[in-house]
This record gives structure tokens, C-alpha cells and sequence, in this order.
């Protein structure tokens, strides 16, 4: 998604997700996390969802990279709520690729965020992310292998109740080329059954095998550690 896309995403963005990854990652994380107590980099923040978890799994001070001004302004809007959080999340506004830390991290966290990655960029990242991570440091992020969908009509994705007003998101795949998915999103509000917004969304997502995956990080360094269905742990070699 460009800046505008997410800026269109945004309102939609905690109802969505809190229906989807979110709560099954608050379950799987913390449990991940133990034993981290320096520094952790979160890459793709978004609105804070996953912060918040981090921050309650872990006495680490958190540096949190969102590229999309519109997260961010939510980011940091949520931060501003609790003085604690105010005080250990640092919100760095630059895509993962150009991270710069004055030390290494303790460990990386990334949810959410790895379809977003073409395989050319994906490949580019693992390398980036082991220098960002001390010897030993841990990478976590959420993957399980699934079919691609296929291209059909566009249909229901969810739908939230907002005072008056219902905030629903229909999609549809438009198209599929090996990991590649081109995807449509419309985000619309209505009011007693009518229209009074609508958005559209056009994008892609990358769906890369386990095996594609593992082949990219122990490439770059890394060593797979143990981790629960539905997440990936990895550490840097070293």
C-alpha cells in the first residue's frame, strides 16, 4: 500500500484486525518474548496493536518502524495514553530497509508484515535485519503456508458497528502468479443501509513457502528456533 492507500485503511484498520491476527498473536507472542529484557525492534508497527503486546510481554525498551504517516499519527496517539509507553517506545518513520540503530537489538518482531515484502525486497531485508540484531538475537514474525486464493467476485471480509454507522470491507482476488496476489479492497460506511463512504484499495501480497523462506534465512545467517503453529522464530548466527 502507498501512504494514501493506508490513509484510506486507517479508520478500519484496529476493528479489522482485532477480528483477525491480533488476538491469537497476543497468545503467541509473549511466551516468545521471555527472557528479553533490552530492546526489541517492532518492523511495521502500524497503529500500536502489537506494541502494546510487546510491551506487556517485555521490560525492553521498544523501537517501533512504521513508514505510513497515518499509522503513525495513530501509533502515536496510543502512546501518548500511557506515560510508561511514552517513555520506551521510540517510532522511527522509515521503511525496515533503512533502519539504523545506535546498538543492535535484542530481538526483531515482525507481524503482519511479511506479505508485504516482493521477493526481491524480501530477500533484500533478512540481511538487514541480521545486522540489526546482536549474535544470538532472536526474529520473530507470523507465517503459516496457505493456498493462494482465487480470483473471484467481490465479497464480505468484515463489518463493525460503529454508534450509527456500519464500517465493512469487501474484497476480492483479482489475480494469482505464483506467490503473488493482486488483490481489491473497498472500505465503506453506511448508515440504516445507505452508502455515505466508499474507498477502494488496490494492492498485492506475497505468499513465500516455508521451504522458499527457509532457504532466504539460513542464507542471510540465520538458525530456526522453536516456535508454535502459526509463528516463525529464527536467531542470528553468531
Amino acid at each position: 500500500m502507498s501512504n494514501d492507500q493506508y490513509a484510506v485503511a486507517v479508520p478500519f484498520y484496529d476493528l479489522w484486525h482485532e477480528d483477525g491476527h491480533v488476538p491469537e498473536i497476543r497468545e503467541l507472542l509473549p511466551p516468545l518474548l521471555k527472557g528479553v529484557q533490552r530492546s526489541v525492534l517492532e518492523i511495521g508497527a502500524g497503529t500500536g496493536l502489537i506494541t502494546r503486546v510487546i510491551a506487556q510481554a517485555t521490560p525492553a525498551e521498544i523501537f517501533a518502524v512504521e513508514p505510513a504517516l497515518a499509522m503513525r499519527s495513530v501509533l502515536l496517539s496510543r502512546l501518548a495514553e500511557d506515560p510508561a509507553l511514552l517513555e520506551r517506545v521510540t517510532v522511527l518513520p522509515c521503511g525496515a530497509h533503512d533502519v539504523d540503530l545506535d546498538e543492535p537489538a535484542e530481538a526483531i518482531v515482525m507481524i503482519s508484515v511479511l506479505y508485504g515484502f516482493d521477493p526481491a525486497e524480501r530477500e533484500r531485508l533478512w540481511p538487514v535485519l541480521a545486522g540489526l540484531l546482536e549474535p544470538g538475537g532472536l526474529l520473530l514474525f507470523n507465517h503459516r503456508e496457505r493456498p493462494q486464493g482465487e480470483p473471484g467476485e467481490l465479497e464480505p471480509m468484515g463489518s463493525y458497528q460503529v454508534g450509527r454507522h456500519t464500517y465493512q470491507v469487501l474484497g476480492q482476488v483479482l489475480e494469482v502468479s505464483g506467490e503473488k496476489s493482486r488483490y481489491r479492497h473497498l472500505y465503506q460506511i453506511t448508515r440504516n443501509g445507505t452508502l455515505i463512504s466508499e474507498d477502494e484499495v488496490l494492492g498485492e501480497t506475497h505468499r513465500p513457502s516455508t521451504a522458499r523462506l527457509r532457504a532466504e534465512l539460513e542464507a542471510a545467517g540465520f538458525v530456526p528456533d522453536d516456535a508454535p503453529d502459526g509463528m516463525q522464530a529464527w536467531r542470528r548466527a553468531g
